[in-house]
């Protein structure tokens, strides 16, 4: 087969011969999907946090330290320690929600969905 008749192609080549705006193009999906993924995955993980800290915060009103029929000595609650991790877990909470909400909106205008 002489040179001339060999036909040329393959990714190979076809990437070689790709315009300016084709490579422009396949920059730009490569990495809004990256950050897109990513944002997702943010807005995801601020809400297990919050449903943790809600947990935690929930869990905080169990009085009974071994069983349903068992219940704690007034004497052996610390009332500033409770005071104190409660109003902790609430203040992350709040700012927590605020991230949600701001992160919520942001991807929304991003990517053009809902989270």
């Amino acid at each position: 087969m002489a040179d001339e008749d060999k036909v040329v192609g393959g990714a190979f080549v076809e990437s070689l011969k790709r315009n300016n705006t084709k490579i422009r193009e396949d920059r730009a999906r490569n990495i809004a999907e990256d950050v897109e993924l990513k944002y997702k995955r943010t807005v995801e993980d601020i809400a297990v946090l919050i449903r943790n800290l809600e947990r935690e915060r929930d869990n905080m009103l169990d009085m009974s330290p071994d069983n349903a029929f068992s219940i704690i000595k007034a004497d052996s609650v610390d009332a500033d320690a409770f005071i104190d991790k409660d109003l902790g877990i609430g203040v992350k909470l709040c700012n927590l929600e605020i991230k949600q909400e701001i992160a919520k909106k942001r991807y929304a205008y991003l990517f053009g969905g809902n989270k």
